[in-house]
């Protein structure tokens, strides 16, 4: 019998466990630990609408505060979680505390990689991972301002469209030859540097930043061997999972926590983990580690149900998103190289898919301003259905038929 559960992490997949539990009937005691003041809340609109100030503070949170009352949950917020007592199964906090747990649950989610070049310390150089960094930034986005983002990214060219708009000069530094070249493909690349350089935004490719200047405050950018004047700069260069309280533990990982296709943790089966933190073999037996909502909302589902013991195995389509000026970006799937690439519609329309096609079946779909093709692709995707790269080419044949 399972008493007490503990969840270490307040975001996403935390909110998403306490809710699967309750929901499955568990009546035990839950206690959350969250490093970070606030209640579960969202952070996709951190670098969207709430960085452009159009969405209030209490519209970000996932459950209302009543929630929780209702629910019974132990609240320690503010907090953070030091060490794991595997043997002794308690949970040590860094005020000193201790909880016992019977089922521990590892939600740390990630935190951002930081920049390591000189003047990374100097005031004005931001990045935008919690509220606390929107509240921060928000304020120094003034017009006329120059911003200088670092890293063409989800992040990086999201903060870029909330400048743009606000009125300041924008100028983004990517490393590599091409906007979002982990996650997009070049089509979508070549889409939306077009757009943004439409909406005034400056781009200096394969050029990696070597320092930041500035008396105490940053005033210029070192790149690619020049300085570009910069009031501030907002870093997005990627995140890292915390993992350190679990490797302290002995338990395994490898760019995230090791879990099984349960979310059982490999090594104690006590010890369990969702979301951006975890390390998990895919649908396609690939081991990976995702950054989606949609990866910390089913992780913790099934999390929640391996720890009352009805464990079903983890097998979901991932999704993404993003939205950039008045374009959604919706992926679903996981691309490889080397993946035969259908375009369907017209970039110049700003509506069109690009479908990733692996041995004549749909293995990932980027869509812009095309929800029927995201949905359909999906749904390709999920149930493995063969198709060909004509029909899914020819725009006169719609979705539904393909389908």
């Amino acid at each position: 019998m399972t008493d007490k559960i503990v969840i270490v992490g307040a975001g996403q997949a935390a909110a998403q466990a306490i809710a699967s539990l309750r929901g499955e009937g568990y009546s035990g005691a839950i206690t959350l630990v969250g490093d970070e003041p606030f209640l579960p809340y969202q952070r996709p609109p951190l670098s969207k609408a709430y960085l452009l100030g159009k969405l209030e503070r209490d519209r970000l949170f996932l459950k209302p505060d009543q929630f929780y009352t209702d629910a019974g949950i132990d609240l320690r917020l503010g907090v953070q979680a030091t060490a794991i007592d595997r043997s002794a199964r308690r949970l040590q906090l860094s005020d000193n505390s201790a909880l016992a747990y019977d089922k521990l649950l590892l939600a740390t989610g990630t935190r951002v990689r930081r920049i390591k070049v000189p003047g990374a310390e100097l005031a004005g150089v931001h990045y935008l991972r919690s509220i606390a960094d929107v509240d921060l930034l928000r304020p120094a986005l003034v017009p006329g301002k120059t911003l200088a983002v670092i890293g063409g990214g989800y992040i990086g060219l999201e903060v870029a469209a909330v400048a743009i708009k606000l009125g300041l000069e924008v100028t983004v530094f990517e490393a590599l030859d091409r906007l979002m070249a982990r996650a997009v493909s070049p089509v979508l690349s070549e889409f939306y540097l077009a757009e943004h350089r439409n909406a005034g935004v400056k781009f200096q490719l394969k050029t990696g930043v070597e320092g930041f200047v500035g008396g105490g405050r940053l005033s210029a950018v070192r790149a690619g061997g020049a300085e570009h004047a910069a009031d501030l700069a907002l870093v997005g260069i990627g995140v890292l999972p915390n993992t350190e309280i679990a490797a302290a533990a002995g338990l395994s990982c490898d760019d995230g926590i090791m879990v099984d296709p349960y979310c059982t943790s490999i090594d104690d089966p006590a010890i369990f983990a969702a979301g951006d933190c975890t390390r998990h073999h895919g649908r396609d037996g690939a081991v990976l580690r995702l950054e989606c909502v949609q990866n910390a909302i089913d992780q913790a589902k099934h999390a929640a149900l391996a720890m009352l013991g009805r464990p079903t195995p983890y097998a979901e389509v991932p999704w993404f998103w993003s939205d950039q000026y008045d374009l959604k970006m919706q992926i679903a799937g996981l691309s490889r190289p080397g993946d035969d690439l259908v375009l369907r519609g017209d970039p110049t329309g700003r509506k069109f898919a690009v479908f990733h096609l692996r041995k004549g079946r749909v293995a990932a779909v980027e869509a812009v301003n095309a929800a029927s093709e995201y949905i359909v692709g999906r749904k390709l995707i999920t149930d493995a259905t063969p198709v060909s790269a004509e029909r899914l080419a020819d725009t006169g044949i719609s979705m539904k038929q393909i389908v």
